[in-house]
């Protein structure tokens, strides 16, 4: 078993937590697990500090989130994390093992993914890559997850911050949703299903991925996370990242599709793929990022719409992981990105294409 371990450093008084069911952890637990945090376990970075690889003394391995002063998160996310994990239980949620809170350290234990995030796999180019049914898989996995808080968790939870960092895969490629230090509970409706059905809220997220209407009203439901995921499905069909260079995701999508040129940007390591398909995803994409809340799908008809995509598409026969980057044309039921520029998705002409 493995498990995924989050470290805040603040010089805070020390908090008192009782959980049940969520193991405590010793500061020198964590600190023995990482050989005290080495240069030489660090596996990642960024905005909150390092990543670091370890193992428990039961041979466990373990990777530490370690912020660091001066780190975006805080306590409050720390706290939020705790209150809100410890009473998620979903196959597509990672989930909440423990916590250390001892002196001035914060840390949160979670089950350890171990093929990394879903922005590693759509960022790495040393051919490594997921095909276009492992892909449609993670989608339906982390819009489950999400349906859950939305539906089943009690209060319902809206996540707030959902991208494809926050997608992690396990050595079976199963998809969890992660990171919960900006999530908030949901107002809960009515008997007869009356009152608000958002949280005004000040806006946080990542940019690239907040829902329009959040950001100019402040009134945060479940829609925003629609939203935020559909941006995740066009970072799954293009591998671009939400912003790059100045770049908005959403709208060099929208100008490819209606200029017939979509199949120039899809992510030409995808491995054969049928062009009807995409052509759905991509409307079930553009569909969850609509400018306007109320024409976006729910949670459940997203789930529904990929079950009925992976439901009825054929088997390529090209699923691995390994699967190689060059791809070529040779006769009319499956695609690829990578040889005809300018291909327009709503034509019938579907092109078959195979490992080279």
């Amino acid at each position: 078993m493995y498990y995924y371990v989050t470290l805040w450093l603040f010089a805070v008084s020390k908090l008192s937590i009782k959980m049940d069911g969520v193991k405590s952890f010793t500061f020198r637990e964590m600190a023995t697990a990482t050989e005290h945090f080495s240069d030489s376990s660090v596996v990642g970075r960024g905005g909150y500090g390092k990543v670091y690889k370890g193992v428990l003394w039961d041979n466990t391995a373990v990777a530490i989130k370690r912020a660091e002063e001066g780190s975006l998160q805080g306590e409050k996310e720390f706290l939020t994390e705790i209150e809100i994990l410890s009473r998620l239980h979903h196959r597509n949620l990672v989930s909440l093992v423990g916590y250390c809170d001892e002196e001035q350290e914060q840390m949160l234990v979670y089950e350890f993914m171990p093929r990394g995030t879903l922005r590693d796999w759509l960022n790495d180019r040393s051919g490594k890559t997921l095909s276009f049914r492992m892909r449609l898989q993670v989608a339906l996995d982390s819009a489950k997850g999400i349906l859950y808080l939305h539906t089943e968790a009690n209060p319902p939870i809206f996540h707030r911050d959902i991208k494809s960092s926050n997608i992690l895969l396990d050595s079976k490629f199963n998809a969890k949703v992660a990171d919960f230090g900006l999530s908030r509970l949901a107002p809960v409706l009515d008997e007869d299903g009356s009152g608000p059905n958002y949280v005004s809220t000040l806006v946080r997220g990542t940019p690239g991925y907040l829902d329009p209407e959040y950001l100019l009203t402040h009134k945060l439901t479940a829609k925003s996370d629609v939203y935020s995921l559909g941006i995740v499905f066009l970072e799954i069909l293009t591998s671009m990242k939400a912003i790059s260079h100045g770049k908005n995701i959403v709208r060099e999508v929208k100008i490819a599709h209606e200029t017939g040129t979509m199949f120039s940007i899809i992510d030409n390591r995808m491995g054969s793929y049928p062009s009807e398909f995409v052509e759905k995803f991509l409307s079930l994409a553009l569909w969850c990022v609509n400018d306007k809340p109320e024409k976006r799908p729910s949670m459940l008809d997203v789930v529904r719409e990929l079950e009925h995509i992976l439901e009825k598409m054929p088997d390529t026969g090209v699923d691995s992981s390994e699967s190689g980057s060059n791809y070529f044309v040779e006769s009319s039921t499956f695609y690829s990105s990578s040889n005809v520029p300018g291909s327009d998705l709503s034509s019938g002409d579907n092109p078959a294409v195979y490992p080279r």
